[in-house]
């Protein structure tokens, strides 16, 4: 149970968002997370700033903030005062990714980057310092609902043994078609952190599939 769970707020019932958050915060999920997207990077418009404010107050979880958008060093501030504990940000959308992450852990926030299914691990291997956390992205950004890609196995591996070779401090986390299904085998690669949405809300009991999902050894 050393992995960490981290519900997509993306696939909960927006009407009831609330209480939505109010489940995740009684059941044994770690973090909150939440993919902002902008209709630019991604061919969807997801959440905005004032989602993730009204979250942050009643949330009792950390934040686990995934930026799908063009020049985030814009906002990286704005989400920090928002109340994003863990702040993503995609290596596609960034010029000058050593600073954009330094601007997060400067804040007070863990920096995370993200990687589209087409990246290479390889691209990290001068940033992993500086970062706290990779999201291997498992599926094509944009959508909930999408299968898992088999292929990302692959990628797990080989930035796990990046990462255990350096002695790095950094967390692997994965988005994208997660369920109970591919979870375990995630672990067993190398994840830490498991963000599932579609799994988690689309199920008769929420709060036991969370359980399912952290109890996986």
């Amino acid at each position: 149970m050393n992995h960490l769970v981290s519900p997509s707020l993306l696939a909960a019932d927006i009407l009831n968002l609330g209480k939505e958050v109010t489940m995740v915060n009684q059941s044994l999920a770690d973090w909150i997370h939440l993919d902002i997207m902008d209709g630019v990077f991604v061919p969807n418009i997801s959440f905005g700033l004032p989602v993730v404010e009204q979250v942050s107050k009643i949330a009792e979880k950390p934040l686990d903030v995934h930026l799908m958008i063009v020049d985030p060093d814009r906002y990286i501030s704005r989400f920090h005062d928002a109340g994003a504990g863990i702040l993503t940000v995609q290596y596609e959308a960034c010029t000058h990714l050593q600073r954009t992450v330094t601007g997060i852990r400067d804040l007070g926030m863990k920096a995370g980057v993200a990687l589209n299914p087409h990246t290479p691990v390889s691209l990290l291997v001068n940033t992993l310092p500086f970062v706290d956390m990779v999201l291997i992205m498992t599926v094509n950004p944009g959508f909930g609902g999408q299968s898992f890609i088999s292929d990302s196995y692959h990628k797990i591996r080989e930035l796990r043994r990046i990462i255990d070779d350096n002695g790095y401090a950094v967390l692997i986390e994965v988005d994208g078609g997660i369920d109970n299904e591919n979870a375990a085998r995630l672990i067993e690669t190398g994840v830490n952190v498991l963000v599932a949405g579609n799994a988690i809300f689309s199920s008769p009991d929420p709060k036991e599939t969370i359980r399912k999902l952290k109890e996986l050894d």
